[in-house]
């Protein structure tokens, strides 16, 4: 994958970050549910059938989701 598709990557995860912590502080989304959002978005990116092309690229996007979820990224935590 090119530069430019990794530029537009962390663009976008950076806005989806956001975006989510800005409904978690209005009190529009609970904290699970952005952690169900990201669980949802994780297994989106589980492969079904073994040996596809994309296998590698899946498996890459669901474990950054993953680790999403265990640091804590998109949900603020009490200093």
């Amino acid at each position: 994958m090119g530069d430019q598709y990794s530029v537009q990557g962390a663009a976008a995860l950076s806005i989806c970050e956001s975006l989510l912590l800005c409904l978690g502080d209005m009190g529009l989304m609970t904290d699970k549910d952005i952690i169900g959002i990201l669980e949802d978005a994780a297994n989106a990116h589980v492969v079904v059938e073994a040996g596809g092309k994309d296998d590698a690229h899946h498996l890459a996007v669901h474990d950054l989701i993953k680790a999403i979820i265990k640091g804590g990224n998109s949900v603020r935590h009490p200093a």
